[in-house]
């Protein structure tokens, strides 16, 4: 293996705080457009609430963990809570932990996050039952699978830890460019293989070793200097067996066939949040609100809709006949699967909907900034 050469602590450090400091520019810059006006509710899909609870406040990039009929989430003040998603009963709530960087990865049993403080902890039906400093920041979720934990850092390596003691077992490291995002990445078990986000690219890593299997580019640096040339694969993901299809950041959409390791297309893309989908179609929200339905054949364009522009759009989520999305208003919008067409749209608290919808014992649960949980049930 070729020597890897990575940036120093202070470096990584920099490096992600200017990549913060730049959205906080762009942020207070130019006035942003007004949100589209929305038309009187279709209500063409019957959907109820069917129970709503409170964590606190979420303003890190909280990954919110199905298991069979349960979801795992967690506040920014490190408080873990576990729900059936059916009733929306509480099954274990964790002391607070630290102020929270990363989270929440779990298997129904061990879960795991990371602090700012950069450290790892893992928790047994919301008891800790170990934590390791880490070297590096991270914002992706902990995997945990199949006995082990494993953690993708903004130095974009990719470490493994024994899930009863939290060993260290490996780590993999590659080279990476001078900025990274404040924001999950992707990091998901496929098989026998660990697929990871690296940069713009796709990669197959051994879970027993960390021995690269393959590696698929979604995206390549551009631009001149290191803001132009960022690029970075951004979670969540769309999973048909064994294909793959991820965003990177501001860039492309792209699917790969991780049992092969093989790209099997990529399109222009220019959204910032991850994507989901089913067997048909690849779904996205665009950074100006648009929402576009790839065909997952080919990549082909099979829909694109215009109605949520400017509104602040959550990660889409695939459900029956329909895709889910949250906006910052609080507001979750379903629109058709086949053409893009508002059905129906449910209020919730009116802070934004901070993490990607999931759907779980029959249910889509939501997250908002307040920290209120919200289990809407699709007729």
């Amino acid at each position: 293996m070729k020597p890897i050469y990575s940036l120093t602590a202070v470096g990584r450090l920099a490096a992600v705080l200017l990549v913060a400091a730049l959205a906080a520019a762009c942020s207070s810059g130019p006035e942003k457009p007004k949100p589209t006006e929305l038309a009187p509710n279709a209500a063409l899909l019957g959907v109820r609430l069917a129970w709503s609870a409170r964590i606190g406040a979420v303003e890190f990039p909280l990954e919110v963990k199905v298991n069979g009929d349960n979801v795992t989430l967690a506040s920014s003040d490190g408080v873990l809570q576990s729900f059936d998603a059916r009733s929306g009963a509480s099954l274990w709530q964790s002391a607070s932990v630290g102020r929270l960087a990363a989270g929440v990865g779990s298997d129904g049993r061990l879960a795991a996050v990371v602090t700012r403080e950069n450290e790892l902890i893992a928790l047994d039906a919301g008891r800790e039952v170990w934590r390791q400093k880490l070297p590096a920041p991270s914002f992706t979720a902990p995997l945990v699978a199949g006995g082990r934990v494993f953690l993708l850092t903004a130095d974009r390596s990719v470490t493994a830890f024994d899930g009863g003691s939290g060993r260290k077992l490996w780590n993999q490291q590659r080279p990476g460019e001078a900025l990274v995002l404040r924001q999950a990445g992707v990091l998901l078990a496929v098989g026998e293989t660990v697929v990871v986000g690296m940069g713009g690219r796709m990669v197959g890593l051994n879970p027993a070793n960390g021995a690269v299997k393959w590696d698929a580019p979604i995206a390549a640096p551009r631009g001149t200097n290191d803001i132009e040339r960022l690029v970075d694969l951004v979670g969540r993901v769309a999973r048909d067996g064994n294909v793959v299809c991820a965003r990177a950041f501001q860039a492309n959409v792209g699917c790969v066939d991780a049992g092969r390791g093989t790209l099997l297309w990529t399109k222009p893309a220019s959204g910032a949040v991850g994507v989901h989908g089913d067997d048909k179609y690849v779904f996205g929200t665009e950074g100006d609100g648009k929402v576009v339905a790839w065909r997952r054949a080919d990549g082909e364009r099979a829909w694109t809709s215009e109605i949520l522009r400017f509104r602040g759009l959550s990660a889409p989520l695939a459900v029956g006949r329909s895709v889910a999305i949250g906006d910052q208003s609080g507001l979750v919008h379903w629109l058709s699967r086949d053409d893009g067409k508002p059905l129906t749209r449910m209020a919730t608290d009116g802070s934004a909907i901070v993490a990607a919808p999931v759907l779980a014992g029959g249910t889509v649960v939501v997250l908002t900034r307040n920290g209120g949980i919200f289990g809407f049930k699709p007729e």
